[in-house]
């Protein structure tokens, strides 16, 4: 564990020198693009390259102190479409090669999203928070990981108002899908209504019509019209009770989503096997629309996958209601290649929040898990970085400033009688000067580690060994 964290100083140190490589490229890139007008093919590449570090850096939080960093980048925009006579359009321009467009596409899209300028702030600051941080985890372990981890999630993060922002679009989504869901499921219900329960009802009275023409004169023929009838009746009324059952389905109501399940796996013309571990019974709408997408993925099951036998668990986790369907199939199935089916259980997840996920590797099993917020499960917390770990960053970097680059390296210099004088601030003072200023700079740099609490970490630390 020791030689590990000493590693991942080296590695953030590293990383922070390639932050100020990318940021001085981000940076000349939008001075050229301002400026002469000639960066703009420079500058996909410099924004690109600022996000994939960020993104390093999330994982490497979550990875190295536990700190999990959402992802606060807006969709990316689609691909160019080919037109009817060959063309690619963007804007008022013409192409014949999708290449250019997309490119244009995908800069603007970054350029436009306020998550990449963030990136941008944070590659130019990382470098000295990063490189100074890396040096302490090199001498003090571990916790300047942890603090490097909090502030990123301070710039890296997405801000309330960008939260807010795509929980709005998602909700306008989610909203127009369902819109669209129930408008599309009241014109089936009419539809089967129509072509097959009304037509039976008309054709039932018909039938009993000319059965009471028949009833004087030919008796017979009248009972056997009316037996017709009375098997049409019944035939109607089993097309009216599966029309309710798409609806909301009796089971459900009667007995719970538990049995309801248990119901559908008798059903099934492959071997089921339901596992219930429920708390308590989820509310009515959200028993439907997992009832639904467990009869979806059961019919996938025995439609597609080829299965002998399948297992269905409903349980709750974590404050959310979890259910999964295996089975022992071929697998290869995608969410994307699932047709209409897995389509439809996004859709009816869409508004409660739910999650969909499906995995199948090629050769099975195939497991599709329906996941869904519990009325109990606690908002995520948002725990945002402290005044004072703020104030111990700014300690540490203004500290290490004046120890290291104006403190221990120009007393080396004047050790060693060189005449360099680069950036060091005591070098260009008169002689007299320069050495009570690089005691300062020194004596400095030691209370702003005294004050950050490095050395009492630094005591613990060589009491633990002893």
């Amino acid at each position: 564990m020791f030689v590990k964290v000493r590693l991942r100083g080296l590695a953030l140190l590293g990383l922070a020198v390639v932050e100020l490589g990318a940021c001085a490229l981000a940076l000349a890139a939008l001075l050229a693009t301002y400026c002469v007008g000639v960066g703009w093919f420079v500058l996909g590449p410099a924004f690109g390259g600022c996000r994939r570090l960020a993104v390093l850096a999330r994982r490497h939080a979550r990875e190295w102190s536990g700190v999990e960093i959402p992802e606060p980048y807006t969709p990316g925009p689609p691909l160019p479409v080919r037109q009817p006579d060959g063309w690619y359009r963007h804007g008022r321009g013409l192409y014949r090669s999708p290449r250019l467009p997309a490119y244009n596409l995908r800069t603007l899209w970054m350029y436009s999203d306020g998550a990449t300028w963030r990136d941008l702030l944070w590659t130019l600051l990382n470098p000295v928070v990063g490189g100074v941080l890396a040096l302490l985890v090199v001498l003090f372990g571990a916790w300047p990981l942890r603090l490097h981890a909090r502030w990123t999630r301070v710039l890296l993060a997405p801000t309330r108002r960008a939260r807010l922002g795509r929980r709005v679009e998602e909700l306008t989504r989610t909203r127009t899908e369902a819109t669209d869901s129930l408008a599309a499921e009241l014109r089936r219900i009419e539809r089967d209504l129509h072509d097959g329960t009304q037509a039976r009802l008309v054709a039932l009275g018909m039938t009993v019509a000319a059965a009471e023409e028949l009833v004087e004169t030919d008796p017979v023929a009248a009972r056997a019209l009316l037996a017709r009838a009375r098997e049409s009746a019944g035939r109607a009324l089993t097309e009216l009770r599966g029309i309710v059952r798409g609806i909301y389905p009796p089971v459900l109501a009667e007995r719970g989503l538990a049995d309801a399940v248990r119901a559908l796996a008798l059903d099934a013309p492959l071997d089921v096997t339901v596992t219930a571990e429920l708390r308590e019974r989820p509310a009515p709408p959200v028993e439907s629309v997992v009832y639904f997408a467990v009869s979806e993925a059961l019919g996938n099951v025995v439609r597609h996958s080829g299965a002998g036998r399948a297992r269905v668990e409903l349980r709750h986790a974590g404050g959310r209601l979890r259910v999964s369907v295996t089975d022992d199939g071929c697998g290869g199935a995608t969410a994307d290649s699932g047709g209409s089916g897995l389509r439809g259980i996004e859709r009816r997840l869409a508004p409660f929040d739910g999650a969909l996920q499906v995995s199948s590797p090629p050769g099975g099993p195939t497991t599709v898990t329906v996941e869904l917020p519990g009325a109990d499960e606690p908002e995520p917390e948002d725990v945002p970085m402290s005044k004072e770990e703020l104030r111990v960053i700014a300690v540490l970097v203004l500290a290490s400033m004046a120890l290291w680059p104006q403190g221990v390296v120009p007393m080396a210099i004047q050790l060693t009688h060189d005449d360099s004088r680069s950036w060091f601030l005591a070098l260009y003072l008169p002689e007299p000067l320069q050495w009570p200023t690089i005691a300062i700079m020194i004596a400095a740099g030691l209370y702003g580690y005294w004050r950050a609490g490095l050395f009492g970490r630094l005591r613990r630390w060589w009491r633990g060994r002893g």
